[in-house]
């Protein structure tokens, strides 16, 4: 039997490479992008070794129009389709805004945003009139407050959550499903390339790539709008989201500066 194709950004390192590893297990073959060609090489061997899974490598900057233009024709052809779309690809940065360089938090909204927009368009273009697919477009807790030190890349998260919530309830009866995945700490090495002071974060507050990704998958399988792994994030996101953002901005820059200090 031939297996389904799922393509997935990012999927060099982090909750990507596990998203990665659990499609080859479950019986997946993919199409593996990011900027790392040698560890996305190694990714694929392994899950060729392990699952027989035949891994497609594609090195892309998505934030570079003819890169990402590529990866947007793969997820367009029809001749081999891909089943699921997993947009992971994203990066944050840290910081007083004004301080920060201009350019890094542009680049920061095009792969964040714009990158996952074009991505998810050229996907759904041709599961609807194939009527099946799905698409996870990983989001983050973050979103779900204005982040002080963390604007930009709340306000990205942000987006994507509206945004897959929007087109979620556009696909209903198309048979294809599309999920927000908002995980909150998650060990990755994504809080030290952003420079986010996490070291006094207790323990009990971080999951592994693994467990997100595993919520991410079983979410779209039953074709969840959103997806908030674990009972703490899921209180933790409740609470902000009936808590006035005057509140929770307030409340977030206090835990920044103690975290920094």
């Amino acid at each position: 039997m031939t297996r389904p194709i799922a393509l997935v950004t990012g999927a060099s390192s982090g909750i990507g490479e596990s998203f990665a590893r659990l499609l080859a297990q479950r019986g997946h073959d993919l199409v593996l992008v990011a900027r790392d060609e040698g560890r996305l090489e190694a990714v694929a061997k392994e899950v060729a070794d392990l699952h027989g899974a035949a891994a497609h490598v594609m090195r892309a900057d998505l934030t570079v129009p003819e890169q990402l233009g590529f990866v947007e024709e793969r997820c367009r052809d029809s001749d081999a389709p891909v089943e699921l779309l997993v947009n992971n690809a994203g990066f944050g940065s840290f910081g007083a805004f004004h301080t920060l360089d201009l350019d890094t938090e542009i680049r920061e909204i095009q792969l964040n945003v714009v990158a996952l927009v074009r991505l998810t368009h050229a996907a759904v273009s041709q599961m609807v009139p194939r009527g099946r697919g799905g698409i996870i477009n990983v989001s983050s807790l973050a979103g779900y407050q204005p982040g002080p030190m963390n604007a930009t890349y709340g306000a990205t998260k942000a987006f994507v959550t509206s945004f897959t919530e929007a087109v979620h309830e556009e696909l209903k009866d198309t048979g294809v499903a599309i999920t927000a995945l908002c995980p909150g700490f998650t060990r990755t090495g994504f809080q030290e390339t952003a420079s986010v002071p996490a070291s006094s974060v207790p323990g009990f507050m971080w999951q592994d790539a693994d467990e997100v990704a595993r919520a991410g998958l079983d979410a779209v399988a039953r074709n969840r709008a959103v997806a908030t792994p674990g009972p703490l994030n899921t209180t933790l996101g409740l609470f902000t989201q009936m808590t006035p953002n005057a509140i929770t901005r307030r409340m977030a820059a206090a835990v920044i500066k103690r975290s920094a200090s």
